[in-house]
């Protein structure tokens, strides 16, 4: 048996993760890390107390027919990045690695456009993670060094500073 790789171990944990998601269009899970220590975990979801969009059985997004990348705050979700960092204390985040793992909720296939939004890269560059590892496919993933987020500044690209993050979310 061939060991897998570190990145593609934690990697698998982010997607066990995901399968708490409670999305109707797509399911994230992420896990932080930071010496070789899992430090928090997240996926998107409603705010804890609020129902769900799977409990509702509707997507309000959906019904509006928002366009991705568009108009966030109708989204009951909260990100799986989101999540992972308010569950961490930034001394436990800072120097880290977040995972990010995402799948399509309809049919199940493994998103290979993965990636944060622009509010969860701010999040990310603020909580002092120095990189993310996004799954592109069962075995290939993407090291991204959070200071190209923080030296390209997507936020200066756009009147809005608004990014479709590829999720179907509107992130």
């Amino acid at each position: 048996m061939r060991r897998i790789s570190k990145e593609n171990y934690y990697l698998d944990i982010a997607e066990s993760v995901l399968k708490r998601a409670t999305c109707l269009r797509r399911l994230y899970g992420a896990i932080i890390v930071k010496n070789d220590e899992i430090i928090a975990t997240g996926y998107n979801g409603a705010p804890r107390g609020r129902k769900n969009c799977v409990d509702l059985g509707y997507c309000t997004r959906e019904q509006l027919r928002v366009p991705r990348g568009e108009r966030y705050e109708l989204c009951r979700s909260v990100h799986a990045e989101a999540n992972a960092i308010i569950s961490a204390a930034r001394r436990d985040t800072v120097g880290g690695t977040i995972y990010l793992a995402g799948r399509d909720a309809r049919t199940g296939e493994l998103l290979q456009d993965a990636t944060s939004c622009a509010m969860c890269r701010r999040m990310i560059i603020n909580a002092g993670l120095e990189q993310v590892v996004i799954r592109r496919t069962a075995d290939t993933f993407e090291v991204i060094p959070v200071q190209r987020w923080i030296d390209e500044d997507d936020s200066l690209n756009s009147p809005t500073g608004a990014q479709d993050c590829g999720c179907g979310c509107g992130r």
